[in-house]
């Protein structure tokens, strides 16, 4: 018959109450912390899952912080914009205005003038400031004004650079322009070539006026540089011819030279161009082609002023003006196209920051629920086994406290 002795019934009962004390205690702290495993040793696994999951959420956060910094900095480049192009379109409006026939010097003057005041507006536009102690305008020399005024315009400062920001794992999205693409790029003419009438023609009197012209076969483009030139034979009624020359090759068009009669509003056509000058030549007036080349806005509307402030009494005058305004206008058309291009391209990435915040959103959500099943405690499963647990220990207490309690002792004596 097996002995078993008192000291033994003692182990026994205490070792099995403090087992099911530190299981109770386990439970009571998975509810504490609505955490099934309290150390990586509960479910090694589940730990190392856990810690990727919550690695890639904190990079996920990071692009959300990231896609907010692109939208405010997007937002304000579309409002710059939004900005200058609302002053090209009221500098175009006054350019048509400054054609009216019936205006005179003083009243040309004062558009020059009211051109000043929107020069400077289109100057503070270019040197928006981004919010951060930095431009928007500047390229990678974010923190370097962009422009600063000259005599013949403004000249940029900043680089080509666009600043580039990642808004999720595989994309990265430009959140900046740079001056020189916004402003600088503006191609003169009709964007292959440019016409131009000499500084000369209205001391000699002439009243030719010049077409902005465009590309009749573009397999036949040269790319050189060339100058109308007129005669005007002497005497009353003489006739009014012109020669054609290429300026780059020093050669005339065709070759040997021709004197062609010259009547208004005829189209001049010559190495696949083709353009057309009205009114009057006067004898040695030129009209000049060459290659269209990128202008900043700056320049152009600094030229503008100079063609308001000169004087366009008579019919050599007003050839001068309509020249010039006819330059500024294409110009300023040029430069709002290119404004608006770039407001929608603009527009795109914020409307594709949008689209990666709502995937970002559900990515988040999806390891929010992985992140869950890995750590969250089943908390009714979890009171009901804390119950039982405690049930359990009261009972092995209650035990505990009757069997010690026995002793031959209590027989002897009774």
């Amino acid at each position: 018959m097996l002995r078993i002795s008192t000291k033994s019934i003692y182990e026994s009962g205490v070792t099995q109450m403090n087992s099911l004390q530190t299981a109770l205690n386990r439970s009571q702290m998975q509810l504490s912390s609505n955490r099934k495993n309290l150390t990586p040793a509960d479910d090694p696994v589940a730990t190392a899952r856990a810690l990727e999951v919550t690695q890639a959420q904190s990079i996920n956060t990071q692009f959300v912080t990231n896609r907010s910094n692109a939208k405010d900095l997007l937002s304000q480049e579309t409002n710059a914009l939004d900005s200058t192009n609302s002053l090209l379109t009221s500098i175009t409006e006054l350019v048509v205005h400054a054609g009216n026939g019936g205006l005179t010097d003083t009243d040309r003057a004062s558009l020059a003038t009211q051109l000043q005041g929107n020069i400077s507006d289109m100057l503070a536009q270019a040197n928006t400031a981004d919010g951060a102690g930095g431009y928007l305008f500047s390229g990678f020399k974010s923190t370097t004004v962009p422009y600063t005024q000259t005599a013949t315009g403004a000249a940029y400062q900043g680089d080509q650079g666009q600043r580039i920001l990642q808004v999720a794992s595989a994309r990265s999205v430009p959140v900046s322009d740079s001056g020189s693409d916004v402003f600088d790029s503006n191609l003169t003419g009709n964007g292959t070539f440019a016409t131009a009438a000499a500084p000369g023609n209205f001391a000699r009197g002439g009243s030719g006026i010049v077409s902005a012209g465009s590309v009749a076969n573009a397999a036949l483009l040269t790319g050189h540089q060339y100058a109308i030139t007129f005669t005007v034979a002497p005497g009353a009624g003489g006739a009014t011819t012109y020669a054609v020359t290429d300026t780059t090759l020093g050669v005339p068009v065709p070759n040997p030279a021709v004197q062609v009669p010259y009547v208004s509003g005829q189209s001049i056509s010559f190495d696949g161009q083709q353009l057309d000058i009205k009114g009057a030549p006067a004898n040695g007036d030129q009209f000049t082609l060459q290659p269209s080349t990128k202008e900043s806005v700056f320049t152009t509307l600094q030229n503008l002023l100079t063609v308001l402030r000169a004087p366009g009494s008579g019919a050599a005058g007003q050839a001068a003006l309509t020249n010039g305004l006819n330059v500024a206008h294409n110009l300023i058309d040029t430069a709002s196209t290119n404004v608006l291009t770039i407001q929608a391209a603009v527009g795109s990435r914020l409307k594709e920051i949008d689209t990666l915040d709502t995937a970002g959103d559900d990515i988040n959500l999806q390891y929010a629920t992985t992140l869950s099943g890995l750590q969250d405690l089943n908390t009714v499963a979890a009171i009901s086994l804390f119950t039982q647990q405690q049930t359990t220990l009261q009972a092995a207490q209650k035990s505990f406290t009757q069997m010690s309690g026995l002793s031959l002792f209590n027989y002897i004596t009774a």
